[in-house]
This record gives C-alpha cells, sequence and structure tokens, in this order.
C-alpha cells in the first residue's frame, strides 16, 4: 500500500464504490508542519514547533514561510511570535511576495503595521513590480495605504510592469487622492 495514494472500497447494496483518499507528501507534510498551524492561527502549535527546533523561516515546497500564511490570514499573534523567535520580516516567494504584500492585500492593518515595526521593506516588489502599495490599493484598503505611505511616501511613485502608480489600481474617490503623487 502505498502512502500517496491510498484507496478506500465502500459497499452499499449492489454497488461498489471505491473512494480515492490521495494525499501528496507534500500536503502531509504541510498539515503537519508550521505552515498549516500559522494559516489557522494555532499559536500554540507554532510555540510548540518552534521550541522542538522547527526553524521560523522553514519554507515549504512553494517557498512560503509561516510569516507568509500567518500574514495572509491575518492572525497577528502569531505574526508577532514568529518574528520574535527568529523569522525574517521581509522573505521573498519566489514570485517575489512578502508577508507584507499578503497582509496589505488583505488589509490586515495590525499585521501590516508589526511587519513595518520589524524592519520588513516595504519597497520591495513582486515578480509583477506590485509593491505592498500596489496591494493594498488593489484590495482598496485605505487605511493600510495611509499606513505604508506614512512609512514610505516614495511608493506613490514606484510603477509596476505593467507602469501603474498604486493610485491608477485603487477604485475612485479618497484612497485614490490619497495615493497621488505629489505634482
Amino acid at each position: 500500500m502505498k502512502l500517496a495514494s491510498l484507496l478506500h472500497q465502500t459497499t452499499t447494496r449492489d454497488k461498489r464504490c471505491l473512494h480515492s483518499v490521495y494525499q501528496t507528501l507534500y500536503e502531509m507534510d504541510f498539515e503537519r508542519g508550521i505552515w498549516s498551524a500559522a494559516m489557522n492561527g494555532d499559536l500554540e502549535r507554532v510555540k510548540s514547533l518552534v521550541q522542538k527546533g522547527t526553524d521560523p523561516n522553514l519554507r515549504d515546497s512553494a517557498g512560503y514561510t509561516a510569516l507568509h500564511y500567518g500574514s495572509r490570514s491575518g492572525h497577528l499573534s502569531v505574526c508577532k511570535f514568529l518574528l520574535e523567535n527568529g523569522a525574517c520580516a521581509s522573505p521573498q516567494t519566489p514570485g517575489g511576495a512578502t508577508p507584507l504584500h499578503r497582509s496589505a492585500y488583505c488589509g490586515h492593518l495590525n499585521v501590516v503595521r508589526l511587519l513595518l515595526q520589524h524592519r520588513a521593506d516595504p519597497a520591495l516588489c513582486d515578480d509583477d513590480g506590485m509593491s505592498p502599495l500596489h496591494k493594498a490599493a488593489e484590495g482598496g484598503h485605505e487605511e493600510v495605504c495611509q499606513l505604508l505611505v506614512e512609512n514610505c511616501p516614495a511608493l506613490r511613485i514606484q510603477m509596476n510592469k505593467r507602469l501603474q502608480l498604486p493610485y491608477q489600481l485603487a477604485q475612485q474617490g479618497d484612497l485614490q487622492e490619497l495615493l497621488k503623487p505629489p505634482c
């Protein structure tokens, strides 16, 4: 019996049903690892794994760290613990995304603030040339945009690879006005 493709049979009256219970080794590793715990906000499990020697900067097979998952999900206490226990504040995935990109896009203001306090670099761009400000503007998150602009005003004039400024990704209105570069 192979671990990665386990078959399960059930019988109902005259019919025989063959269900495939398929889970890759990667998926099993992810579920047991620090990444799933961070994504689900399971602070106690994250603490336990780190105390048992798991590197908080360990990457999954896609290149994401636990901080990427905690940031995207908005789990402030998990992110704080990871940063206080050696997690890099600005790790980039193979596509260039940082935890700051992920939290900004999702509108998690307190996580964005925490990452900036831990010296996450707001000027890092992903492979599309998108800064965290582009991502926050795209998501319509005005408070996150305000915080990013306060921390790094130059982000307003940073173009992505499609030659778009952050304000051009925002919907019309106050957010667009906030993000317009000075004349």
